[in-house]
């Protein structure tokens, strides 16, 4: 794993949020707001990693989207695939980034699922940072999955801990993030690494997820800075 910088989070959670909102607001149409909100994630991704935030997990499409209009799951799955074609991959490379998707993959179309397959080959060893994409992603579904692995490993009662459940998660082998964000004013996680997230630092931004900015990053990320995290100790 890369260096742990200090005050920095290593593992950084962003719940992109308010994208359609933004759109219709300015009497667009959704859609502008999705790309709009697909190309702010790829500039975050770039002050990530200027800062020293080594992990970064987005919360990209949940198992709740699929209840979108079909039209708006297609384009949403099309600017995700866009997300991970080869012209990105190659940038991946360069940068260093190795990405990763977790959620149900098994919901993705199959063209989907092999350029998922082909993008975390292509940069699985890079050691720079991590990219997660939270795609087709539930908290409690990531938990059930878990459960059901334990079961199938027939593992005796008396071994789980949670340690076993954690290496069974979608983000097996990762550190718990240790600051998450979420625009648009909502104040909840709506799901986001349920599991993971039960020491995690939360910062909540009215901004509309397009409308981030670098200097919103540097805000919470210096109140990130001045919190004690105490762990329950």
């Amino acid at each position: 794993m890369p260096e742990k910088k200090k005050n920095i989070p290593y593992h950084l959670g962003i719940i992109i949020d308010g994208n359609r909102r933004w759109a219709k607001e300015r009497g667009l149409p959704v859609f502008v707001g999705h790309q709009r909100g697909y190309e702010k994630v790829k500039q975050v991704g770039d002050w990530c990693l200027k800062k020293g935030i080594k992990i970064l997990t987005i919360f990209a499409f949940s198992a709740e989207n699929w209840h979108r209009s079909k039209k708006q799951v297609n384009y949403l799955m099309k600017l995700l695939k866009k997300a991970l074609s080869p012209r990105n991959i190659k940038q991946f490379n360069q940068k260093g980034i190795k990405v990763q998707v977790i959620g149900q993959k098994e919901r993705l179309d199959k063209s989907f699922q092999k350029i998922i397959a082909r993008a975390e080959e292509k940069t699985k060893n890079n050691k720079k940072g991590i990219l997660n994409l939270a795609i087709s992603y539930g908290g409690r579904a990531e938990i059930v999955e878990a459960i059901k692995k334990i079961i199938k490993e027939k593992i005796p009662l008396e071994k789980i801990n949670e340690e076993t459940v954690s290496q069974r998660l979608w983000t097996a082998g990762l550190p718990d993030p240790d600051l998450i964000i979420r625009t648009s004013g909502e104040l909840r996680t709506s799901g986001f690494l349920t599991w993971q997230s039960a020491y995690a630092e939360l910062f909540f931004i009215k901004k509309y997820w397009p409308d981030f900015t670098e200097k919103d990053l540097d805000e919470a990320l210096a109140d990130y800075s001045q919190r004690q995290r105490r762990f329950g100790r």
